[in-house]
């Protein structure tokens, strides 16, 4: 089978829905090459608490855009269209049909309607900003955001200092919201890959949420047990990474980190950690139930990889 021409499959779906075993399983029937939509997984050295596929399997089925940036780096949704285009241009030139998979939003966001034309980051601005939080805390500059950009605000968590500020900073840069200037470079731009690649959108969506709940304790534990303490505090150990960071700042290693820092107790990091995943899985549901144009499929129902074979498939002929 050769891959259409132009075409490339999103799976996604939200947070420890099993997304990775099911492409592995389109792999063994289809010729298809995986690129990541996960912003953790990017990093180097972050492998238990990313869910991240083995060496052996990624000998197996070739893996895009995993283990390809230093922890210390900051990974943009700019970089990942760049990365992302290059790595479908060179699977379907070698007649794979690109799978991506992953539920990172601000990636998928990007893949459908493209990159706003924003302001480069200003240091300075960043400080200034950084020590009026100091001073008032993060709540207090989520309450400003919601003054000048209240549908940017509605989207952001209170203590998402990352989010919270950029979006002041743009603002502040340009004196129009982060959300208008959103909506004007979609707009401009059109899909994100690419305006000659039709990129089919499926995801795996769980009927039952208290089942996806349980899943996500479950798994969670077993990182646990696998040794992901051991890996945050390697990481810690480097000397030259800081809890703020991107890359700590993923859900279950900036709960371990503030753990390992003493800030709170095992049974606390725990739950923050399993609640924070669960807050996750349930922002990333609300959007793909919103999104157009996307195929659901019940997660975890029966026989649900043979109905991904025959949909995915569908797209090789």
């Amino acid at each position: 089978m050769a891959a259409a021409r132009g075409r490339a499959i999103c799976l996604t779906g939200p947070t420890a829905t099993g997304k990775t075993e099911l492409a592995l399983e389109l792999a063994r029937s289809i010729p298809v090459e995986v690129v990541s939509v996960d912003s953790a997984m990017v990093y180097r050295g972050m492998d238990i608490g990313t869910a991240k596929p083995s060496p052996e399997v990624r000998a197996a089925v070739p893996h895009h855009l995993i283990d390809i940036v230093d922890a210390t780096d900051t990974y943009s949704a700019g970089r990942f269209l760049s990365d992302a285009r290059a790595a479908i241009e060179d699977i379907a030139a070698r007649g794979k049909l690109p799978l991506l998979v992953g539920g990172t939003l601000l990636y998928l966001r990007a893949l459908r309607r493209g990159l706003a034309p924003l302001p480069e980051a200003d240091p300075e601005l960043r400080e200034e900003i950084d020590r009026e939080a100091e001073a008032h805390g993060w709540p207090a500059l989520h309450a400003r955001l919601a003054n000048v950009d209240p549908e940017a605000a509605a989207r952001i968590a209170p203590n998402d200092r990352q989010r919270i500020q950029r979006a002041l900073e743009v603002y502040m840069l340009t004196g129009k919201p982060l959300s208008v200037l959103q909506r004007e470079g979609a707009a401009a731009r059109g899909t994100g890959i690419s305006p000659d690649t039709d990129i089919v959108m499926v995801a795996v969506v769980p009927a039952d949420r208290t089942l996806l709940a349980a899943r996500i304790e479950r798994r969670f534990d077993a990182m646990v047990e696998a040794g992901l303490i051991g890996e945050v505090e390697s990481l810690m150990a480097r000397g030259d990474l800081t809890a703020d960071m991107p890359s700590m700042r993923a859900v279950g290693y900036r709960q371990i980190w503030a753990y390992l820092e003493r800030r709170y107790d095992w049974p606390v990091a725990r739950q923050k950690a399993i609640a924070a995943t669960r807050q996750l899985a349930k922002r990333q549901m609300t959007w793909l139930r919103s999104e157009p144009g996307v195929e659901t499929f019940e997660a975890f129902s029966p026989g649900l990889a043979e109905k991904l074979l025959e949909r995915v498939g569908s797209e090789c002929r």
